[in-house]
Protein backbone atom coordinates (compact mmCIF):
# COMPACT_ATOMS: atom_id res chain seq x y z
CA UNK A 1 0.00 0.00 0.00
CA UNK A 2 1.09 3.59 -0.56
CA UNK A 3 2.12 5.21 2.73
CA UNK A 4 0.93 8.82 2.80
CA UNK A 5 -0.32 9.20 6.38
CA UNK A 6 0.58 7.82 9.80
CA UNK A 7 -2.49 5.58 9.69
CA UNK A 8 -1.13 4.15 6.43
CA UNK A 9 2.26 3.70 8.09
CA UNK A 10 0.72 1.84 11.02
CA UNK A 11 -1.28 -0.57 8.86
CA UNK A 12 1.55 -1.06 6.36
CA UNK A 13 3.97 -2.10 9.11
CA UNK A 14 1.54 -4.61 10.61
CA UNK A 15 1.06 -6.28 7.22
CA UNK A 16 4.65 -6.04 5.99
CA UNK A 17 6.37 -6.97 9.26
CA UNK A 18 4.29 -9.31 11.45
CA UNK A 19 6.47 -10.22 14.41
CA UNK A 20 6.28 -12.28 17.57
CA UNK A 21 8.03 -9.57 19.56
CA UNK A 22 7.21 -6.03 18.45
CA UNK A 23 7.73 -4.36 21.84
CA UNK A 24 9.67 -5.21 24.97
CA UNK A 25 9.76 -3.49 28.36
CA UNK A 26 10.99 -4.09 31.89
CA UNK A 27 8.59 -6.07 34.08
CA UNK A 28 9.79 -6.91 37.56
CA UNK A 29 13.23 -8.45 37.34
CA UNK A 30 12.82 -9.46 33.68
CA UNK A 31 11.35 -8.26 30.40
CA UNK A 32 7.80 -8.52 29.03
CA UNK A 33 6.94 -8.79 25.33
CA UNK A 34 4.05 -7.89 23.03
CA UNK A 35 3.57 -9.24 19.52
CA UNK A 36 2.43 -7.11 16.61
CA UNK A 37 -0.88 -9.04 16.56
CA UNK A 38 -1.57 -8.29 20.23
CA UNK A 39 -0.53 -4.68 19.72
CA UNK A 40 -2.97 -4.31 16.83
CA UNK A 41 -5.77 -5.81 18.91
CA UNK A 42 -5.15 -3.38 21.77
CA UNK A 43 -4.84 -0.37 19.44
CA UNK A 44 -8.23 -1.17 17.91
CA UNK A 45 -9.79 -1.80 21.33
CA UNK A 46 -8.47 1.59 22.51
CA UNK A 47 -9.72 3.27 19.33
CA UNK A 48 -13.19 1.77 19.80
CA UNK A 49 -13.19 2.90 23.43
CA UNK A 50 -12.36 6.45 22.33
CA UNK A 51 -15.29 6.40 19.90
CA UNK A 52 -17.67 5.21 22.63
CA UNK A 53 -16.50 8.16 24.73
CA UNK A 54 -17.37 10.54 21.91
CA UNK A 55 -13.90 11.49 20.62
CA UNK A 56 -14.36 13.16 17.24
CA UNK A 57 -11.98 13.51 14.32
CA UNK A 58 -9.90 16.62 14.97
CA UNK A 59 -10.30 16.46 18.76
CA UNK A 60 -7.11 16.89 20.75
CA UNK A 61 -6.09 14.05 23.09
CA UNK A 62 -3.20 14.66 25.49
CA UNK A 63 -0.66 12.02 26.49
CA UNK A 64 1.26 12.48 29.76
CA UNK A 65 3.55 9.51 30.32
CA UNK A 66 7.03 8.11 30.46
CA UNK A 67 8.17 5.84 27.59
CA UNK A 68 6.19 2.61 27.67
CA UNK A 69 4.22 0.42 25.28
CA UNK A 70 0.94 2.13 26.25
CA UNK A 71 2.35 5.39 24.88
CA UNK A 72 2.74 3.82 21.44
CA UNK A 73 -0.62 2.08 21.70
CA UNK A 74 -2.55 5.25 22.56
CA UNK A 75 -0.71 7.29 19.93
CA UNK A 76 -1.74 4.97 17.10
CA UNK A 77 -5.28 4.55 18.49
CA UNK A 78 -5.79 8.32 18.50
CA UNK A 79 -4.44 8.63 14.96
CA UNK A 80 -6.74 5.83 13.75
CA UNK A 81 -9.83 7.73 14.95
CA UNK A 82 -8.55 11.04 13.57
CA UNK A 83 -7.66 12.63 16.90
CA UNK A 84 -4.70 15.01 17.24
CA UNK A 85 -2.15 13.80 19.79
CA UNK A 86 -0.73 16.33 22.27
CA UNK A 87 2.30 14.78 24.04
CA UNK A 88 3.23 16.26 27.42
CA UNK A 89 6.55 15.69 29.19
CA UNK A 90 6.00 13.74 32.43
CA UNK A 91 8.59 15.94 34.17
CA UNK A 92 6.46 19.10 33.84
CA UNK A 93 4.88 20.77 36.86
CA UNK A 94 1.13 20.90 37.47
CA UNK A 95 0.71 24.51 36.30
CA UNK A 96 2.66 23.79 33.09
CA UNK A 97 0.49 20.77 32.33
CA UNK A 98 -2.63 22.81 33.00
CA UNK A 99 -1.54 25.48 30.52
CA UNK A 100 -0.93 22.91 27.77
CA UNK A 101 -4.31 21.28 28.36
CA UNK A 102 -6.02 24.67 28.24
CA UNK A 103 -4.17 25.92 25.18
CA UNK A 104 -4.66 22.70 23.19
CA UNK A 105 -8.30 22.29 24.23
CA UNK A 106 -7.72 18.59 24.88
CA UNK A 107 -10.91 16.57 25.42
CA UNK A 108 -9.14 13.60 27.03
CA UNK A 109 -5.88 12.95 28.82
CA UNK A 110 -4.01 9.67 29.10
CA UNK A 111 -1.50 9.52 31.95
CA UNK A 112 0.78 6.84 33.32
CA UNK A 113 0.83 6.70 37.12
CA UNK A 114 -0.70 7.88 40.37
CA UNK A 115 2.08 10.48 40.64
CA UNK A 116 1.03 12.03 37.33
CA UNK A 117 -2.67 11.99 38.29
CA UNK A 118 -1.80 13.79 41.53
CA UNK A 119 -0.62 16.77 39.46
CA UNK A 120 -4.08 17.11 37.96
CA UNK A 121 -6.08 18.02 41.07
CA UNK A 122 -8.48 20.79 40.11
CA UNK A 123 -7.53 20.60 36.44
CA UNK A 124 -11.06 19.85 35.30
CA UNK A 125 -12.29 23.13 36.78
CA UNK A 126 -9.73 25.16 34.82
CA UNK A 127 -9.91 23.03 31.64
CA UNK A 128 -13.57 22.94 30.63
CA UNK A 129 -12.88 20.96 27.45
CA UNK A 130 -11.30 18.05 29.38
CA UNK A 131 -13.91 15.31 29.76
CA UNK A 132 -11.91 12.23 30.64
CA UNK A 133 -8.67 11.23 32.37
CA UNK A 134 -7.52 7.68 31.58
CA UNK A 135 -4.70 6.15 33.60
CA UNK A 136 -2.45 3.27 32.55
CA UNK A 137 -1.96 2.03 36.12
CA UNK A 138 -4.34 1.62 39.05
CA UNK A 139 -4.67 4.94 40.89
CA UNK A 140 -6.34 6.17 44.06
CA UNK A 141 -8.28 9.01 42.40
CA UNK A 142 -11.98 8.16 41.83
CA UNK A 143 -12.23 10.57 38.90
CA UNK A 144 -10.11 8.59 36.45
CA UNK A 145 -10.90 5.77 34.03
CA UNK A 146 -8.50 2.81 34.22
CA UNK A 147 -6.92 1.90 30.88
CA UNK A 148 -8.01 -1.72 31.19
CA UNK A 149 -11.64 -0.57 31.55
CA UNK A 150 -11.34 1.53 28.39
CA UNK A 151 -9.90 -1.46 26.52
CA UNK A 152 -12.65 -3.71 27.86
CA UNK A 153 -15.28 -1.21 26.72
CA UNK A 154 -13.61 -1.02 23.33
CA UNK A 155 -13.59 -4.80 22.88
CA UNK A 156 -17.29 -5.01 23.73
CA UNK A 157 -18.06 -2.39 21.05
CA UNK A 158 -15.40 -3.22 18.47
CA UNK A 159 -17.70 -5.04 16.08
CA UNK A 160 -19.95 -1.98 15.92
CA UNK A 161 -17.07 0.52 15.72
CA UNK A 162 -14.61 -1.28 13.43
CA UNK A 163 -16.07 0.16 10.22
CA UNK A 164 -15.99 3.71 11.61
CA UNK A 165 -12.38 3.29 12.76
CA UNK A 166 -11.32 2.19 9.28
CA UNK A 167 -13.37 4.93 7.65
CA UNK A 168 -11.71 7.59 9.79
CA UNK A 169 -8.26 6.11 9.19
CA UNK A 170 -8.87 5.98 5.43
CA UNK A 171 -10.13 9.55 5.50
CA UNK A 172 -6.93 11.04 6.85
CA UNK A 173 -5.01 13.17 4.36
CA UNK A 174 -1.29 14.12 4.35
CA UNK A 175 -2.19 17.76 5.12
CA UNK A 176 -4.24 16.85 8.22
CA UNK A 177 -2.66 17.74 11.56
CA UNK A 178 -1.46 14.61 13.39
CA UNK A 179 0.10 16.11 16.50
CA UNK A 180 0.73 19.36 18.36
CA UNK A 181 4.14 19.42 20.02
CA UNK A 182 4.85 22.22 22.46
CA UNK A 183 8.29 23.80 22.38
CA UNK A 184 10.11 24.97 25.49
CA UNK A 185 8.78 28.52 25.29
CA UNK A 186 12.04 30.49 25.32
CA UNK A 187 10.05 33.66 24.57
CA UNK A 188 7.06 33.44 26.89
CA UNK A 189 4.68 30.51 27.09
CA UNK A 190 5.31 27.29 25.11
CA UNK A 191 4.19 27.39 21.49
CA UNK A 192 2.34 24.48 19.89
CA UNK A 193 3.97 23.23 16.68
CA UNK A 194 1.36 21.63 14.40
CA UNK A 195 2.81 18.74 12.40
CA UNK A 196 0.81 16.97 9.73
CA UNK A 197 0.67 13.30 8.80
CA UNK A 198 2.57 14.15 5.61
CA UNK A 199 5.28 16.07 7.48
CA UNK A 200 6.18 13.09 9.66
CA UNK A 201 5.67 10.36 7.06
CA UNK A 202 7.95 12.11 4.57
CA UNK A 203 10.63 12.40 7.26
CA UNK A 204 10.28 8.72 8.14
CA UNK A 205 10.56 7.73 4.49
CA UNK A 206 13.54 10.05 4.00
CA UNK A 207 15.42 8.43 6.86
CA UNK A 208 14.46 4.96 5.62
CA UNK A 209 16.09 5.76 2.26
CA UNK A 210 19.48 6.37 3.84
CA UNK A 211 19.58 4.32 7.08
CA UNK A 212 18.53 0.74 6.50
CA UNK A 213 17.13 -1.31 9.37
CA UNK A 214 14.64 -4.17 9.52
CA UNK A 215 12.89 -6.82 11.64
CA UNK A 216 16.21 -8.37 12.64
CA UNK A 217 17.12 -5.15 14.50
CA UNK A 218 16.44 -4.03 18.07
CA UNK A 219 16.14 -0.42 19.22
CA UNK A 220 16.46 0.75 22.82
CA UNK A 221 14.14 3.72 23.39
CA UNK A 222 15.32 6.06 26.14
CA UNK A 223 14.72 9.66 25.01
CA UNK A 224 11.27 11.06 25.89
CA UNK A 225 8.64 10.14 23.30
CA UNK A 226 7.17 13.59 23.93
CA UNK A 227 10.11 14.95 21.91
CA UNK A 228 9.79 14.74 18.12
CA UNK A 229 13.33 13.33 17.77
CA UNK A 230 12.48 10.12 19.62
CA UNK A 231 8.89 10.11 18.37
CA UNK A 232 9.96 10.08 14.72
CA UNK A 233 13.31 8.28 15.01
CA UNK A 234 12.66 5.81 17.82
CA UNK A 235 8.92 5.25 17.34
CA UNK A 236 7.46 5.83 13.86
CA UNK A 237 10.62 5.03 11.88
CA UNK A 238 11.38 1.89 13.90
CA UNK A 239 7.76 0.70 13.68
CA UNK A 240 7.69 1.38 9.93
CA UNK A 241 10.85 -0.72 9.42
CA UNK A 242 9.63 -3.56 11.64
CA UNK A 243 12.38 -2.99 14.22
CA UNK A 244 11.75 -4.41 17.70
CA UNK A 245 11.24 -1.46 20.07
CA UNK A 246 12.50 -1.96 23.62
CA UNK A 247 11.83 0.65 26.31
CA UNK A 248 14.57 1.52 28.78
CA UNK A 249 13.36 1.27 32.36
CA UNK A 250 14.53 4.83 33.06
CA UNK A 251 17.28 7.25 31.93
CA UNK A 252 19.37 6.02 34.86
CA UNK A 253 19.25 2.37 33.78
CA UNK A 254 20.22 2.80 30.12
CA UNK A 255 23.72 1.35 30.54
CA UNK A 256 22.38 -1.79 32.20
CA UNK A 257 19.45 -2.04 29.76
CA UNK A 258 21.87 -1.96 26.81
CA UNK A 259 23.70 -4.95 28.25
CA UNK A 260 20.46 -6.94 28.57
CA UNK A 261 18.60 -5.87 25.40
CA UNK A 262 21.71 -5.91 23.17
CA UNK A 263 20.34 -3.23 20.80
CA UNK A 264 21.54 -2.96 17.23
CA UNK A 265 20.58 0.73 17.03
CA UNK A 266 19.89 3.56 19.44
CA UNK A 267 18.78 7.18 19.08
CA UNK A 268 20.06 9.55 21.76
CA UNK A 269 21.56 12.93 22.59
CA UNK A 270 25.25 13.81 23.10
CA UNK A 271 24.90 13.58 26.87
CA UNK A 272 24.67 9.78 26.72
CA UNK A 273 27.82 9.47 24.63
CA UNK A 274 29.61 11.98 26.84
CA UNK A 275 28.76 9.90 29.91
CA UNK A 276 29.97 6.67 28.31
CA UNK A 277 33.17 8.35 27.12
CA UNK A 278 33.71 9.91 30.55
CA UNK A 279 33.35 6.55 32.30
CA UNK A 280 35.82 4.94 29.90
CA UNK A 281 38.40 7.69 30.54
CA UNK A 282 37.84 7.51 34.30
CA UNK A 283 38.36 3.74 34.27
CA UNK A 284 41.59 4.16 32.30
CA UNK A 285 42.96 6.95 34.49
CA UNK A 286 42.21 5.12 37.74
CA UNK A 287 43.57 1.78 36.53
CA UNK A 288 47.08 0.46 36.90
CA UNK A 289 49.92 2.18 35.03
CA UNK A 290 50.02 -0.73 32.58
CA UNK A 291 46.28 -0.57 31.84
CA UNK A 292 46.48 3.19 31.47
CA UNK A 293 49.37 2.90 29.03
CA UNK A 294 47.56 0.23 26.96
CA UNK A 295 44.36 2.28 26.82
CA UNK A 296 45.97 5.49 25.61
CA UNK A 297 48.12 3.58 23.14
CA UNK A 298 44.94 1.97 21.73
CA UNK A 299 43.20 5.33 21.71
CA UNK A 300 46.02 6.84 19.65
CA UNK A 301 45.95 3.91 17.21
CA UNK A 302 42.21 4.31 16.91
CA UNK A 303 42.52 8.01 16.14
CA UNK A 304 45.04 7.39 13.35
CA UNK A 305 42.95 4.55 11.93
CA UNK A 306 39.72 6.62 12.11
CA UNK A 307 41.32 9.58 10.35
CA UNK A 308 42.42 7.44 7.43
CA UNK A 309 39.12 5.55 7.22
CA UNK A 310 37.03 8.72 7.26
CA UNK A 311 39.22 10.23 4.53
CA UNK A 312 38.93 6.93 2.60
CA UNK A 313 42.71 6.52 2.62
CA UNK A 314 44.52 3.19 2.53
CA UNK A 315 45.30 1.48 5.87
CA UNK A 316 48.89 0.22 5.77
CA UNK A 317 49.85 -3.20 7.16
CA UNK A 318 51.39 -1.91 10.41
CA UNK A 319 48.44 0.30 11.32
CA UNK A 320 46.04 -2.50 10.42
CA UNK A 321 47.81 -4.92 12.78
CA UNK A 322 47.97 -2.30 15.54
CA UNK A 323 44.22 -1.73 15.16
CA UNK A 324 43.51 -5.44 15.57
CA UNK A 325 45.52 -5.48 18.80
CA UNK A 326 43.76 -2.32 20.03
CA UNK A 327 40.39 -3.93 19.26
CA UNK A 328 41.26 -7.05 21.25
CA UNK A 329 42.72 -5.20 24.24
CA UNK A 330 40.38 -2.20 24.54
CA UNK A 331 37.62 -1.63 22.00
CA UNK A 332 35.93 -5.05 22.25
CA UNK A 333 35.29 -4.34 25.92
CA UNK A 334 33.55 -1.07 25.07
CA UNK A 335 31.43 -2.84 22.47
CA UNK A 336 30.48 -5.36 25.14
CA UNK A 337 29.15 -2.60 27.38
CA UNK A 338 26.63 -1.66 24.69
CA UNK A 339 25.50 -5.26 24.33
CA UNK A 340 27.98 -6.30 21.67
CA UNK A 341 25.64 -6.10 18.67
CA UNK A 342 25.28 -2.37 18.02
CA UNK A 343 25.43 -1.31 14.36
CA UNK A 344 25.31 2.43 15.02
CA UNK A 345 24.07 5.22 17.27
CA UNK A 346 22.22 8.32 16.05
CA UNK A 347 22.83 11.64 17.82
CA UNK A 348 20.89 14.89 17.73
CA UNK A 349 19.52 17.68 19.88
CA UNK A 350 22.90 19.34 20.49
CA UNK A 351 26.41 19.35 18.99
CA UNK A 352 28.50 16.21 19.51
CA UNK A 353 32.18 16.73 20.25
CA UNK A 354 34.32 15.58 17.33
CA UNK A 355 36.73 13.82 19.70
CA UNK A 356 33.89 11.65 21.01
CA UNK A 357 32.58 10.87 17.52
CA UNK A 358 36.04 9.78 16.36
CA UNK A 359 36.66 7.68 19.48
CA UNK A 360 33.37 5.79 19.11
CA UNK A 361 34.00 5.30 15.40
CA UNK A 362 37.44 3.82 16.09
CA UNK A 363 35.80 1.51 18.66
CA UNK A 364 33.42 0.14 16.00
CA UNK A 365 30.47 2.09 17.38
CA UNK A 366 29.79 4.85 14.84
CA UNK A 367 27.61 7.76 15.95
CA UNK A 368 25.76 9.34 13.03
CA UNK A 369 25.13 12.92 14.08
CA UNK A 370 22.27 14.85 12.54
CA UNK A 371 20.46 18.17 12.77
CA UNK A 372 16.81 19.08 12.86
CA UNK A 373 14.01 21.16 14.30
CA UNK A 374 10.65 20.34 15.83
CA UNK A 375 9.09 22.31 12.98
CA UNK A 376 10.74 20.04 10.37
CA UNK A 377 9.49 16.75 11.90
CA UNK A 378 12.51 16.87 12.78
CA UNK A 379 15.44 15.57 10.68
CA UNK A 380 17.04 17.96 8.18
CA UNK A 381 20.40 16.26 7.73
CA UNK A 382 22.31 13.28 9.11
CA UNK A 383 25.69 11.59 8.68
CA UNK A 384 25.60 8.27 6.84
CA UNK A 385 27.82 5.19 6.63
CA UNK A 386 29.00 6.24 3.16
CA UNK A 387 29.09 9.97 3.99
CA UNK A 388 30.52 10.26 7.50
CA UNK A 389 32.36 13.35 8.67
CA UNK A 390 32.74 13.87 12.46
CA UNK A 391 32.11 17.46 13.46
CA UNK A 392 29.43 17.87 10.78
CA UNK A 393 25.69 17.13 10.71
CA UNK A 394 25.93 15.24 7.42
CA UNK A 395 24.21 15.62 4.06
CA UNK A 396 20.65 16.87 3.70
CA UNK A 397 17.97 14.20 3.91
CA UNK A 398 16.13 13.19 0.70
CA UNK A 399 12.93 15.21 0.36
CA UNK A 400 14.29 18.17 2.35
CA UNK A 401 15.24 21.54 0.88
CA UNK A 402 17.79 23.74 2.66
CA UNK A 403 18.66 27.35 1.91
CA UNK A 404 21.77 28.95 3.38
CA UNK A 405 21.07 32.64 3.76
Amino acid sequence: MEVRTLTDLYRHSLRAHPRDIAFRWRSGSGWADMSSTEFEEQVHACAAGLLVHGVQSGDRVALLSENRVEWALVDFACLMVGAIVVPIYPTLLAEQIEYLLQDSGSVALFCSTDAQVAKLQGTRDSCPSLREIICFEAVSSPNTLPMDKLLELGRLNLDDKREEIERRADGKQPDDVATIIYTSGTTGQPKGVMLTHGNIVENVRGVARVLHLGPEDRCLSSLPLSHIFERMGGHYYMFYQGVRICYAESPETVANDMGEIKPTVMVSVPRLYEKIYGRVLDAANTGSPTKRKIFFWAKGVGERWATRMIRKQKIDFVLGMQKKVADALVFKKLQGRTGGQLKFFVSGGAPLAREIAEFFFSAGLPIYEGYGLTETSPVISVNLPEAFRPGSVGPVLPGVEVKIA
